[in-house]
């Protein structure tokens, strides 16, 4: 996209950015709810309609998903969602092990003070996770959400912003299927019990047993990627099909089969 004009001024601009990343964030939303399921086809004139938002804005955030692997354009014939790319989602698990075991290890290494930010926040950590069961969420989106900033907040306590930013980055790409991971009530309890003890053994600086604990925990969640279904993404489907009136329609019916993608420009 070639600069501004500097005549043009950052006022009058505005409020086309605004509309297009709120159309955005709003299909992205629908593609990691599976509103908007792998495979799905839809039309630019469907999408403007349903949101609301004029064609142009719309455009421009359907090419923006499309640079970021999520959305295959089809020439005279619409959009369609890309299929679930599993090797990928793998790759990115295991960048993730390196980014947070390099985390959890510096926060058993350092001494930190009740008043220390780092010690706040995993207190507030404690406070969330480590409660009776009686007390614990039920709601897989909920936890789901709470299990992706339990991790943000592990690697944000160390005080490295570089490493939080490549840290964050890897947490988008695998937001989509993180959230399959929260399906099923077992694991909704065993990320409770694994989370309470890694902060139990981050708080007692004790180190090996931290990593291990955390290795475990992501090991677990990425092994759930391997066996995700067809039943599986028809039931997070489902689920998303109860959400308020005017959300996303596709138009094809039930989900493409998620068979790993093969394509070269994979999902960013």
């Amino acid at each position: 996209m070639p600069p501004s004009s500097p005549t043009v001024s950052r006022k009058s601009r505005s409020p086309a950015v605004s509309l297009a990343d709120t159309a955005y964030a709003r299909l992205k939303e629908e593609i990691f709810d599976f509103r908007l399921a792998p495979g799905d086809r839809f039309s630019e004139t469907s999408t403007a309609e349903r949101l609301q938002i004029s064609r142009t804005p719309v455009r421009e955030a359907l090419f923006r998903l499309q640079q970021e692997g999520y959305l295959q354009v089809h020439f005279r014939n619409g959009w369609s969602v890309l299929p679930l790319d599993f090797e990928q989602f793998e790759n990115f698990y295991d960048l993730r092990i390196i980014l947070e075991t390099a985390a959890v290890r510096r926060l058993c290494e350092t001494e930190r003070q009740s008043q220390d930010p780092a010690q706040r926040l995993l207190d507030g950590l404690r406070a969330l996770w480590m409660v009776p069961v009686a007390a614990r969420l039920t709601d897989g989106l909920a936890v789901a959400s709470h299990d992706e900033a339990f991790h943000i907040a592990l690697v944000e306590a160390v005080g490295n912003a570089e490493l939080s930013r490549v840290h964050r980055d890897v947490t988008e790409r695998i937001r989509i299927i993180r959230r399959l991971d929260f399906t099923r009530a077992p694991r909704i309890e065993k990320t409770y019990d694994e989370h309470g003890l890694i902060l139990d053994a981050i708080q007692g600086r004790r180190t090996e047993e931290a990593l291990q604990r955390l290795r475990s925990h992501i090991e677990a969640s990425k092994a759930e990627v391997r066996e995700i279904t067809l039943h599986r993404l028809f039931l997070a489907r489902q689920a998303a099909s109860t959400a308020p009136a005017g959300e996303a329609t596709a138009e094809t019916s039930p989900p493409a089969r998620p068979e790993p993608q093969k394509r070269s420009s994979s999902r960013k």
